[in-house]
């Protein structure tokens, strides 16, 4: 059977990172895997989308609308945008950090209200955190892709826990390091 994770967020946040370690994880476990990434315009704050999809065989790196397990949004709208690609009844996990895309912050456009609401609504799992703060208290707002990362992994359960972490050694700059093991232990603990 094959697992089908679909990450998305805002240029930045860390959404292709996190892309990565999901695969080599998988990889390292024993999996087929493909990725395929998509990041137009991320440098200037644009939707940012990672398909991973890993089994014992896989043939094609993209999830079908209606097909994914599991969403990793690590902004509200974001998880918004893409929650058709997700099964009914499978899960999102969504950061509740909310990132104004240029036509909102430019004023020809709404920031949709209370879309946990509405994601729970369409019949999904939902997870929201806020794994900004929790990433602030550990001293970086930028290792929240981590955090959620944690939470991701200790919900999936298909990848033992020292693989995780094995990655997380072996493809974080080591300076990084120290903080990136507490941002997925943060992450791990919220499951």
């Amino acid at each position: 059977m094959t697992t089908n994770i679909l990450l998305c967020g805002v240029g930045g946040q860390g959404t292709l990172l996190a892309g990565n370690l999901i695969s080599e994880c998988a990889m390292v476990a024993g999996f087929d895997v493909k990725k395929s990434e998509v990041h137009g315009m991320a440098q200037r704050g644009g939707s940012v989308v990672s398909h991973v999809r890993f089994g014992k065989v896989v043939h094609s790196p993209l999830i079908r609308k209606g097909e994914g397990d599991i969403l990793l949004a690590f902004e509200q709208l974001e998880a918004l945008r893409w929650a058709e690609f997700i099964k009914p009844k499978g899960t999102i996990i969504v950061g509740t950090q909310k990132i104004l895309p240029m036509t909102v912050s430019a004023g020809n456009a709404v920031y949709p209200g209370d879309i946990i609401t509405t994601l729970e609504k369409m019949s999904f799992h939902v997870t929201a955190v806020d794994a900004l703060e929790t990433a602030k208290g550990l001293g970086n707002a930028k290792c929240v892709n981590v955090v959620l990362l944690g939470l991701l992994a200790n919900q999936l359960g298909k990848i033992e826990k020292e693989i995780w972490l094995e990655v997380l050694e072996d493809k974080i700059p080591q300076k990084l390091l120290e903080l990136n093991m507490k941002a997925f232990e943060a992450g791990w603990v919220m499951a």
